[in-house]
C-alpha cells in the first residue's frame, strides 16, 4: 500500500480496561445521591398529601360551620326566647331530670361558660327555646290570641362528636309543620333523626347579654337546692352568643391539625 493509503492508527484498550467498572467510591456517591433524590421527592409528596387533607378539612369543617351558623341564627333568631327546660315532653330524653320525672331534660340557666365535648355514651343539654308553630301553610297556629310553641333541644352528643339539634313539635297545633325529632338508633318515618349541625365539636362556649351589650348578672341569685348561681336566669336574656370550637382529625393523620372557631351572636326577639 502506498504511503498516502496509510490509514489513522487505532488505540487498542488493555484487555483488563473493560472490566474495571466503578470503584466503590463512586458506587456510594450514586447510591447516597440516588438516596438523597428519592427522599426529598417522597418528602415532598407526602407534604403535598399532608396539605391536601388538611385543607379538604379545613373547608369541610368551614362549610359546616357556616351552615350551622345559618341554622341557628335562623331558628334561634327568631324564637321567642330561651327557657330553662322543655315543657313539652320528650320520649326519648338523653339527659333527664332526676327531679322532673320522665320527659324532661336536665334544667340549665343563663350561667355563661364552657361547654366540653362530654364523653362517649353521654350527652349534655346546651340549650331550650321556643318557636311559634307553623302550619303547612307557613302561618303562625295560634291558640287564641296567643301562638302555639314547638320548642327545640341544641345538645352535644358525645358519641359523634357533634352539636345536635331536638325538635319537639306541639301536638296541639293543628296542621303542625313541624315534626317531632329522635335519637337516630330511634328514628323512623314518624319520627325523623335529630339534624346534625356541626360534627367535630371540641366544645361550646356561651355568653349572655342584654340588648344594649350589657352581661348579665348570672350571679345575681343562687339555686335553693344546688347554692350554684343562677342569676336573673332566661327570661332576661336578649342576646345570645355562641362560639363554636372545632377539632378536627383529617385523613392519614394520628393528631388534630384542624382547629378553629366560630362567632355566632343572635340578638332574641323575647316575648
Amino acid at each position: 500500500m502506498s504511503r498516502t493509503g496509510l490509514r489513522a492508527p487505532v488505540k487498542l484498550l488493555r484487555p483488563h480496561a473493560l472490566a474495571d467498572g466503578f470503584t466503590l467510591v463512586e458506587l456510594l456517591i450514586v447510591i447516597v445521591t440516588t438516596s438523597l433524590f428519592v427522599t426529598l421527592i417522597m418528602y415532598f409528596t407526602i407534604q403535598y398529601w399532608r396539605f391536601g387533607f388538611a385543607l379538604e378539612a379545613d373547608l369541610d369543617t368551614l362549610t359546616q360551620r357556616l351552615d350551622a351558623g345559618d341554622f341557628i341564627r335562623d331558628s334561634l333568631g327568631t324564637s321567642s326566647g330561651l327557657i330553662s327546660q322543655n315543657s313539652l315532653a320528650d320520649t326519648h330524653v338523653l339527659d333527664q331530670d332526676p327531679t322532673a320525672g320522665a320527659g324532661f331534660w336536665l334544667t340549665i340557666h343563663a350561667v355563661p361558660g364552657n361547654t366540653p365535648m362530654p364523653a362517649k355514651g353521654s350527652f349534655t343539654p346546651l340549650l331550650y327555646y321556643q318557636r311559634p308553630s307553623i302550619n303547612t301553610s307557613n302561618q303562625v297556629i295560634l291558640n287564641g290570641t296567643q301562638p302555639y310553641l314547638d320548642e327545640y333541644v341544641l345538645y352535644l352528643d358525645g358519641n359523634t362528636k357533634s352539636l345536635m339539634v331536638r325538635t319537639l313539635a306541639n301536638s296541639g297545633a293543628p296542621a303542625n309543620r313541624a315534626h317531632t325529632s329522635c335519637p337516630t338508633a330511634a328514628a323512623s318515618a314518624g319520627c325523623p333523626a335529630d339534624r346534625t349541625l356541626v360534627s367535630d365539636i371540641a366544645s361550646i362556649d356561651t355568653r349572655y347579654f342584654s340588648r344594649n351589650g350589657t352581661t348579665i348578672n348570672w350571679m345575681s341569685s343562687v339555686d335553693s337546692i344546688t347554692g350554684a348561681y343562677i342569676g336573673p336566669d332566661f327570661p332576661v336574656v336578649e342576646v345570645v352568643e355562641l362560639t363554636l370550637n372545632v377539632a378536627k382529625k383529617d385523613t392519614f393523620q394520628t393528631v388534630t391539625t384542624t382547629k378553629s372557631s366560630t362567632v355566632i351572636r343572635i340578638a332574641l326577639r323575647n316575648t
